[in-house]
């Protein structure tokens, strides 16, 4: 039977959306499949790392006390001897090798490539898009910079740093006079819709960069679409690249946001499936045009597992422009590929599989190169 880590939690502003990931479907497949040997990992908002099978029941979380439950504990330790370890101190040094890890961390220091650094110093496979994906598609504006250098569409858009706006904000005000409104302001590495407003003035445009520069240090201020149609693309694969079904958002509100992926159905698995027409009811043409465009993104930035890319289209000139790539979706966004034919545990497992792959392919590159050089780098002598 092989140890697998589902990893979750973090210092992320989608922290608890990452715990709901991580046990709907992920956890829950797993240990209904019955073929692996389960661990949770769950990173607390302070960093600390910790482990205990009670976490594989999502109920545990519900409890009032939890987090003062887990803060009683005994983080773990990681070892990189021989590949992963998980290891309690203070019990007889008791350690569990780890044979595959199933990232499920949102956001900060997860999906930004921090995590996926991590696993390849420790030489373990992981599920989902490596480090260099992850890094790019979380920055939103470096997502744009290179779509666009591969001539793919995008909305106008201007973005500065917070210590660019501290020093010359007025410089970035009159470059943003060449937006058309309505605008929408987003921190670059945040998901999940947390931080995002969309403004139709100057005084909103200002309030919205506040807060934008209270979650992030880097803002993004991009022309809104109107009419606006949206539509995200779930997609698999590492070199066979496979498309769930073009999914359109049923937003409540002026603004596709938090409360809409993930609370406006009340109870429910994960994302909120009720949000969303799946397919998207835009015909044959624009569904076609959507998913070849959706797996152009995903190559282009070198994504690997899953991923999801979003679209932005103008509904009166039907103008696609890309948005932002995923590399984690919430929940996996199994309600989408339940539509395209896929179960959770084929989904599940067939990550899990991806992942073995690519990092099986990885084993014969070579990263290590033999030399003379310091046989030959001058220097004082040793000492005898």
């Amino acid at each position: 039977m092989k140890s697998i880590a589902v990893i979750f939690g973090g210092k992320s502003a989608e922290h608890d959306v990452s715990i709901i990931t991580a046990h709907i479907p992920i956890i829950e497949v797993l240990l209904t499949d019955g073929g692996f040997d389960v661990w949770p990992v769950y990173i607390s908002k302070e960093g600390n790392w910790y482990c205990d099978k009670r976490m594989n029941d999502l109920r545990f979380f519900k409890e009032p006390d939890w987090e003062a439950q887990v803060a009683k504990w005994k983080p773990v330790e990681l070892s990189f001897e021989g590949g992963l370890q998980i290891c309690w101190p203070r019990m007889f040094g008791k350690c569990v090798k780890i044979d595959v890890v199933f990232p499920a961390m949102h956001g900060t220091y997860g999906e930004d490539g921090s995590l996926m650094g991590v696993l390849r110093m420790a030489n373990v496979p992981f599920a989902g898009c490596d480090i260099f994906a992850s890094a790019v598609a979380m920055d939103k504006v470096l997502t744009k910079q290179v779509v666009a250098a591969e001539g793919m569409p995008v909305v106008p858009y201007v973005w500065f740093t917070k210590a660019q706006w501290n020093k010359d904000a007025n410089a970035y005000r009159a470059r943003m006079k060449d937006l058309k409104w309505p605008l929408f302001v987003k921190p670059v590495h945040l998901g999940s819709s947390i931080g995002i407003t969309k403004v139709k003035n100057q005084e909103e445009l200002e309030n919205a960069i506040e807060v934008a520069l209270h979650y992030d240090d880097k803002v993004l201020v991009e022309e809104g679409i109107e009419p606006l149609l949206e539509v995200t693309l779930p997609i698999m694969g590492n070199d066979d690249i496979r498309t769930a079904e073009c999914e359109r958002p049923l937003n409540k509100t002026e603004m596709f946001d938090f409360s809409d992926k993930y609370l406006s159905g009340g109870k429910s698995s994960g994302v909120n499936n009720a949000y969303s027409e799946i397919p998207a009811a835009i015909g044959e043409e624009l569904t076609k045009k959507f998913k070849a465009l959706g797996v152009r993104v995903y190559e282009t930035l070198g994504c690997t597992g899953t991923a999801r890319v979003d679209f932005l289209i103008n509904d009166s000139t039907k103008e696609i422009f890309v948005n932002e790539v995923n590399t984690l979706p919430g929940s996996l966004y199994h309600h989408n590929w339940k539509k395209a034919g896929v179960s959770n545990r084929d989904l599940v497992l067939g990550l899990i599989k991806l992942g073995e792959e690519r990092f099986a392919a990885q084993q014969k590159n070579i990263y290590a190169f033999k030399s003379d050089i310091l046989n030959k780098v001058g220097g004082p002598k040793v000492q005898e």
